[in-house]
């Protein structure tokens, strides 16, 4: 299986500290944020990776190379304007080959393990779903039976921003900028979409808070539970 990477966003909510470097460059506990994701798939055994590009794209390049000290296989998809999460998806569909492929946003930490993922078979695309942060309370889909529907209420959970997707997904698609949700509608209401609920580490990067938070929980030696909880509850809003 390939993966790819979403880091062509501006990352305005993250400002100042997207000013002069992109969001996936962001340093938590000593490390890139991007590069929590690269060692986790290439754990995994995925070892091709494709990272879209557009705000301040070459620092990124220069930053990751080819992959080679990771010991996995970068390629770049250059968008120039960003694309958003559709059209950066469909742009690089070349480089991510016939068979379903993994997409993670850039702009989240988790521990999540890839490696249960890699061999899943899918429809049109397979979800992890979280538990609602407070900052998104209402969450986004349902999970009933394994299939991921476009309902909210009680039960709903939160798009962790990864998810598993079969190039048939896009196949009426148009290069240009749109965003993926469109799609992922669709193959709801077809039932072709399955998805699973992971209750370990996410967090969102949304805002300079959220980052100093996780920032210090990672910094510590050891994480309690009830550390971790207090952090999805109060600093992560």
């Amino acid at each position: 299986m390939k993966a790819m990477i979403l880091a062509a966003g501006r990352g305005e909510r993250m400002r100042p500290l997207t000013d002069d470097l992109p969001k996936p460059l962001l340093r938590v506990n000593g490390q890139m944020l991007i590069e929590y994701h690269i060692k986790a798939l290439a754990q995994a055994g995925i070892k091709e990776i494709v990272i879209n590009l557009a705000y301040l794209g070459n620092m990124i390049k220069e930053a990751l190379g080819n992959g080679d000290k990771y010991n996995v296989r970068i390629i770049y998809s250059e968008e120039g304007e960003a694309l958003e999460t559709g059209g950066g998806i469909f742009k690089a569909l070349p480089h991510l080959g016939p068979e379903p492929f993994l997409v993670v946003n850039g702009d989240i930490w988790t521990d999540y393990d890839f490696e249960s993922i890699v061999n899943r078979k899918i429809d049109l695309a397979h979800l992890v779903l979280v538990k609602n942060p407070q900052h998104h309370s209402n969450g986004d889909f349902t999970l009933k039976q394994n299939l991921v529907l476009n309902l909210k209420g009680e039960e709903s959970n939160t798009f962790s921003g990864m998810g598993i997707y079969h190039p048939d997904l896009f196949a009426q698609c148009k290069a240009g900028k749109f965003q993926l949700a469109n799609l992922l509608y669709k193959a709801m209401e077809q039932q072709l979409c399955t998805g699973e609920i992971y209750k370990g580490l996410w967090f969102d990067i949304g805002t300079p808070e959220r980052f100093t938070a996780l920032d210090q929980m990672l910094g510590k030696r050891v994480v309690m539970p009830q550390t971790v909880e207090k952090l999805n509850s109060e600093q992560f809003i």
